[in-house]
């Protein structure tokens, strides 16, 4: 196999598998906000996928080290296709109503959080075996989320109009099917319980050596101040963020007189302009000053967009602004994980990578609830205005924290 082949093979699962995701994430919030009505409903439904989703990522970390983060991510995708696949179906059978869709929306969760973790902790051997900077791949693997997740957005817009939410979901069930398909041929299973340089690691087995896997990933992560700082910051933007995405934006879009196509069309132009920021990180990041990037790219990205859809700006202006906010939040997760890799020893990869992106995810399952309550209570401009500032409070983390201050020093784990 060539060098680089393993990284094409990435490279082309993560394509697809986030596409098909960045789909479902317009359709379904647009589905039941179209069929309901209900803001509070919509954060519901976000929340019964993302909860589960958070809990497996973060369970998932001792099986990625043990059984491989190829076999996880072949076998959560493929499951991916029959569970996504109910949806159109019920729906073309005129039974897709919410004591359904719940339950299936809690399963692509349950199966998305592994594999999701697995194609993660993919990411440090497969820079070893194409011989690139760290700093290089994760800009590569960033950019291409960026291009995923434009080209699933702008797509969502236009499939969900021409045949309707519940049936654009057969697209993000074939993406599933490539995905897994292209990570079970493309990229080797790496060699697992091995510690660097050494013989295999004698383990016990059973669910006492799980826990204990689990216990070993948490302390080393809560023991490490800029991992435990990062996760707070991120975990705080996150749940704006999915306030934001899930029912703040929806719902504007909604109320403003426009279709699916303009949501997916701001999605496409905050996703496609951060494919630039994500490509000058892969480039140059390895030279960049990387708490200096972080925090004004941090800035750059939140408080703006909320502010613009708030004040029911001019269209022109708020796709101006989704696009400088998108530029700069390409910077955010090549540096994030650069700094994470670097500071995690290769026999803890998997657990601690899953349970520091779980950490960072935690309150999302809560974020639509909580744009969708904030609605109900204040109305849709000042919830905007509300988790705006939230977000521009919790961008001065880097700032505030002292525990940041490590963020520039590289360390190199064996």
């Amino acid at each position: 196999m060539r060098r680089g082949g393993p990284f094409l093979a990435l490279a082309a699962a993560e394509t697809l598998s986030l596409s098909g995701t960045r789909l479902s994430t317009i359709a379904i919030p647009w589905l039941v906000l179209s069929t309901t009505g209900s803001p509070v409903l919509t954060g519901l439904t976000a929340m019964m996928e993302m909860l589960p989703y958070v809990a497996a990522k973060a369970l998932s970390g001792p099986l990625i080290d043990r059984v491989g983060p190829t076999r996880i991510a072949v076998v959560c995708d493929t499951a991916s296709v029959a569970v996504v696949g109910l949806v159109p179906l019920l729906d073309l059978f005129g039974l897709l109503d919410m004591p359904l869709l719940l339950p299936v929306v809690f399963a692509m969760g349950v199966l998305r959080g592994p594999s999701d973790a697995a194609k993660q902790a993919m990411v440090p051997e497969i820079a070893t075996l194409a011989a690139m900077p760290l700093e290089r791949v994760t800009g590569v693997v960033g950019a291409i989320e960026r291009l995923a997740s434009t080209a699933g957005a702008a797509g969502a817009g236009a499939l969900i109009g021409l045949i309707g939410s519940g049936q654009a979901l057969v697209v993000n069930a074939v993406t599933f099917a490539a995905a897994a398909l292209i990570v079970g041929v493309g990229i080797p299973g790496p060699t697992r319980g091995m510690p660097s340089g050494g013989a295999p690691e004698a383990r016990p087995s059973g669910m006492s050596s799980y826990f204990s896997d689990l216990r070993e990933g948490w302390r080393f992560l809560r023991g490490d101040l800029v991992l435990v700082s990062i996760a707070t910051m991120v975990a705080t933007t996150n749940l704006l963020d999915q306030a934001y995405h899930a029912v703040l934006l929806p719902v504007w879009t909604q109320r403003s007189g426009h279709g699916p196509e303009l949501l997916g069309a701001m999605f496409s132009a905050f996703t496609g302009a951060s494919i630039a920021g994500a490509a000058i990180a892969a480039a140059i990041g390895e030279r960049m000053p990387r708490l200096m990037v972080y925090t004004v790219a941090f800035l750059l990205t939140g408080f703006p967009r909320f502010l613009v859809v708030a004040l029911d700006a001019p269209l022109a202006l708020i796709f101006i602004t989704l696009a400088v906010a998108g530029f700069a939040s390409g910077f955010l997760n090549p540096i994030l994980s650069a700094v994470i890799f670097e500071r995690i020893p290769k026999p803890l990869t998997g657990r601690v990578t899953a349970m520091n992106a779980a950490l960072c995810f935690v309150l999302i399952p809560f974020g639509g609830l909580v744009g969708g309550a904030l609605i109900s209570m204040i109305g849709l401009a000042a919830a905007l205005s509300l988790t705006g500032f939230a977000y521009f409070a919790a961008t001065l983390f880097p700032l505030a924290l002292k525990s940041f201050r490590g963020f520039d020093k590289a360390i190199t784990q064996s």
